[in-house]
């Protein structure tokens, strides 16, 4: 058990942080200490008291404050802040080296980074509301502790989240190795290699997209079964699709569309069937099969048709059909010398990159691949990042011509 650990969970442990405003930093550091000792005693002060003997955090210039000038930068470039800082100590501890690295790269240091840079953060904009209002009297740590509760609720869920997907993890790859081993020894025919029957439900899709399984069986909460289509890797497209026509049908006309007597229901969007039997979900699954045809398609948004050939030797994607849409108009500005602004308003031009996208998306295509114009595609790329779309450009090295991916996320 480490120092920090030791400290929290004495007797009579104590902690001390700054008054006045409080933000995501501080509050999150103070739920994460009542988490691992809900009795810990937290303070608020505009000084650390000089006989203090407890844990200090966002304040002092010690080991858990990061407003003094050396303060620590992780690798990636991200700035520890105290969450940060304090998390580095205890996340191991909490949900085991793997998922604490994961947990620090998707939940802590955008929160740090929101804390030291200003950059807009919907939680901690979320955890800032409960801060009184700037003409409220008297002191604010009610607030503090009313924001800390609620932080420490979202990171009970967050880590019971966290631990639940591993074990998902597990549990999934179990049944897989079963499932394939059936195939290999004969048991399944090749057709049954693409249907996956789970006992029960267990959420699977991020492992399952890097498998040949199309489709997911698992018993429905509310009896019968249901049938998910499963996304292909670095896509939002399925590896199959239900047929157009049995989408948002359900009861007797599902039933007389599919030929399935226990067909129960489908949904428009298409992610989600509904059967009786277990053998109706599994027939359900080989006539979409059998009835799929798509040719997978790169949208070239404004790329120049000189790297079509380039775009048709992309692993997978050698058969794609290449859809060019053109840059949009270039918009209205108000110039000054060499520099230039928009002259739009914030909401006309978020409604214009919203359609630019809706445009490429009504393709569904596997990639999108964007010129040379950078001004005019960044916000297309910066939306397609967000929705996990591969957005390819152009590079050269070394003298030959590449495609690159660029790393989707927000």
């Amino acid at each position: 058990m480490n120092n920090l650990l030791n400290k929290i969970h004495q007797q009579n442990a104590t902690a001390f942080t700054h008054s006045g405003k409080f933000h995501a930093d501080d509050v999150f550091s103070a739920a994460l200490l009542l988490y691992l000792n809900p009795e810990i005693t937290i303070t608020r002060g505009n000084r650390v008291p000089e006989d203090f003997d407890g844990i200090v955090f966002d304040i002092g210039r010690g080991r858990y404050d990061h407003h003094q000038k050396d303060s620590r930068v992780r690798e990636n470039g991200i700035a520890y802040a105290a969450f940060g800082l304090l998390w580095e100590e205890l996340g191991a501890e909490i949900l085991g080296e793997e998922l604490s690295d994961k947990f620090d790269e998707s939940f802590v240091q955008p929160l740090d980074n929101n804390d030291n840079t200003g950059e807009k953060n919907e939680l901690a904009s979320l955890i800032g509301n409960f801060n009184p209002t700037w003409d409220a009297e008297g002191s604010n740590d009610e607030a503090f502790f009313q924001a800390v509760s609620v932080a420490g609720m979202i990171l009970e869920n967050k880590f019971d989240r966290y631990r639940g997907n591993e074990r998902a993890d597990k549990r999934v790859e179990e049944i897989y190795e079963r499932h394939m081993q059936a195939f290999h020894d004969r048991e399944k025919h090749s057709e049954d290699a693409k249907i996956l029957i789970l006992p029960e439900f267990v959420p699977c899709q991020k492992f399952l997209s890097e498998t040949p399984v199309a489709f997911v069986i698992f018993p429905s909460s509310r009896g019968g079964y249901c049938i998910q289509p499963q996304k292909k890797e670095y896509s939002m497209n399925y590896k199959c699709s239900f047929p157009s026509e049995w989408l948002g049908l359900e009861n007797e006309e599902l039933q007389e569309v599919t030929g399935l007597k226990t067909a129960g229901f489908c949904h428009k969007g298409g992610f989600l069937m509904t059967t009786g039997e277990l053998a109706d979900a599994v027939q359900a699954c080989k006539i979409s099969m059998e009835q799929f045809h798509e040719k997978p398609v790169i949208v070239s948004f404004g790329g120049d048709a000189e790297y079509d050939e380039l775009l048709h030797r992309i692993p997978k994607l050698q058969a794609a059909e290449i859809i060019h849409i053109d840059f949009p108009t270039f918009p209205e500005v108000e110039v000054q010398g060499i520099y230039a602004e928009v002259s739009m308003e914030k909401q006309e031009w978020k409604a214009r990159i919203k359609e630019q996208v809706k445009q490429i998306l009504r393709y569904k295509p596997e990639a999108v691949f964007v010129g040379e114009n950078l001004f005019a595609a960044y916000p297309i790329v910066h939306t397609l990042r967000k929705k996990h779309i591969p957005v390819l450009v152009a590079a050269e090295k070394d003298g030959q011509k590449l495609l690159i991916r660029i790393p989707s996320g927000s």
